[in-house]
């Protein structure tokens, strides 16, 4: 019975690690971000794991992700522009950005 009990514990703790941090995706749910992007999938702009996938060899990516969720850009992922955020800090664009490098 104890045996059990330390597998499940460390199946959850395997589990919690492998995924995307629920905090983080509850500040992307809450700075509007999803309404346009999705980890999986192409909505208006690109799916997450696309992103982090383009940037994997970028030294600079995580201060690049930082910049352009505040202050937006164009022509990267096509004719679509991403808006300016200016309602996301420095911090939590940073945080953002680190979490959708993660999703490789």
């Amino acid at each position: 019975m104890h045996l059990r009990k330390i597998t499940f514990s460390i199946l959850a703790i395997s589990v919690l690690a492998a995924t995307p941090s629920w905090a983080d995706l509850a500040l992307a749910t809450s700075k509007n971000c999803m309404s346009c992007h999705h980890s999986d999938r192409k909505v208006v702009g690109p799916a997450y794991k696309e992103i982090a996938k383009r940037y994997t060899n970028e030294p600079l990516a995580l201060a690049a992700l930082t910049t352009k969720i505040q202050k937006g850009g164009a022509g990267v992922w096509g004719v679509v522009p991403m808006p300016a955020n200016p309602q996301v800090s420095e911090a939590e664009a940073q945080k953002l950005a680190a979490w959708v490098l993660s999703l490789r």
